[in-house]
């Protein structure tokens, strides 16, 4: 009996540990691989600036869309590090068409693991170029463990929760917001 109850222990254990690969926890809610891109986005304590900002610049539908996508999601602290009444000005109805550009900036078509991305990092020499839905390019590379990208600015996001599977993709959280030429 003793033998049974303790392979019993180990099995749940282990299901668990894959469940919990499975859906992991960003902002303080769990993350469902059967849920799409904005259905997760929405529960994220850590990102209603940018679903406020994806809200406004009409990119619901879209990111609810098949995709996949490949998502590189700014944290409310990554928006906090811009200038002061920026984000309050990107809000506004006028300037829809600057937020759209900069919100398609962190998405790339298809979905991109962190083992693909370190792959293409790798066989790049160092470095990887990622084409965005915006149309610009991101540059990837590793930092010791982390990979951290780099804008057409020159400024670096680190990805800090890797491997967020949703239903038509993958988030990647990064701690600053990219920004295109």
């Amino acid at each position: 009996m003793k033998r049974f109850s303790l392979a019993l222990a180990t099995l749940t254990l282990g299901a668990n540990l894959i469940f919990a690969a499975q859906d992991p926890m960003v902002g303080g809610a769990k993350m469902y691989a059967t849920k799409d891109i904005v259905d997760n986005a929405v529960n994220s304590a850590d990102h209603t600036t940018l679903v406020a900002a994806v809200k406004a610049a009409g990119l619901v539908d879209t990111l609810k869309g098949p995709g996949p996508f490949t998502v590189f999601a700014p944290t409310n602290e990554a928006f906090a590090k811009l200038p002061a009444g920026t984000v309050d000005t990107l809000l506004k109805p006028e300037n829809k068409e600057l937020l759209t550009k900069i919100l398609t900036y962190h998405v790339v078509a298809g979905k991109v693991s962190a083992a693909q991305l370190k792959k293409m990092i790798k066989m790049g020499g160092g470095t990887a170029t990622l084409k965005t839905v915006e149309g610009g390019t991101l540059t990837a590379m590793m930092s010791g463990d982390e990979i951290v990208l780099k804008d057409e600015k020159g400024m670096e996001a680190h990805v800090t929760i890797a491997n967020v599977f949703q239903s038509n993709g993958v988030i990647h959280v990064v701690d600053s917001v990219l920004q295109p030429n």
